[in-house]
């Protein structure tokens, strides 16, 4: 089994379960766990997280497309590795003018499980743009096999040192999500919110992409 790096063993796990609800939070709804920070975390290898992948059967991580634009955005320069297989990603140039969702996630997050396989049917949409994952403070082998338990199958990958996280200026909360625009630019959902339904999915990326644009 994957050990996460000492020095983030300690701040793998959530500060509360269920922090105060946001206003005019439907009550009842799941709300996104409390975090101390990005922590650190293994990359993802060998045997045990090979089968896993394989089980698992993640879509491919994104690749930058034939005639892309140059990389713009704060994601620039962020190179981190592929859950479902091996090798590294660049974000940036990976999606390089298209847009795509950003959703930061962890295997021990409870209201993350609630949401992956919302967002999974969403992905199958045909009106759907990309949903990346981004894996947090987590065990590669833990987030394989939830992956897999959940039959979900859009791509994540590994944020090993926080980069992304920093990047992103995740708001020490999770489930997490962006709308990456075509020229780059972020927006994360504002207030964090955990989606219940891929129809909410795609009106919140509507929405997003129109303020963008």
């Amino acid at each position: 089994m994957i050990l996460l790096a000492v020095a983030g063993v300690v701040a793998l796990w959530p500060r509360s379960t269920v922090p105060a609800a946001e206003p005019g939070t439907q009550v009842g709804a799941v709300a996104p766990w409390e975090v101390d920070g990005p922590g650190s975390m293994a990359a993802p290898s060998g045997p045990e997280v090979d089968a896993l992948r394989a089980s698992a059967a993640l879509d491919p991580c994104p690749t930058p497309q034939p005639g892309a634009r140059e990389p713009a955005g704060p994601l620039r320069g962020v190179v981190v590795p592929c859950l479902g297989a091996a090798g590294e990603v660049d974000l940036a140039a990976a999606l390089a003018g298209r847009p795509a969702l950003l959703n930061v996630w962890a295997s021990w997050c409870a209201p993350c499980r609630e949401e992956i396989p919302v967002l999974d049917a969403y992905a199958v949409r045909p009106d759907a743009i990309p949903v990346i994952g981004i894996d947090v403070r987590d065990d590669a082998a833990a987030a394989l096999r939830l992956m897999a338990d959940l039959g979900a199958k859009y791509p994540s990958v590994v944020d090993t040192g926080g980069e992304l996280w920093q990047a992103l200026d995740v708001p020490l909360a999770i489930p997490t999500t962006y709308v990456l625009a075509v020229d780059g630019s972020l927006q994360r959902v504002n207030p964090p919110i955990v989606f219940a339904d891929p129809d909410e999915v795609a009106d919140t990326v509507r929405r997003y992409l129109a303020d963008s644009s």
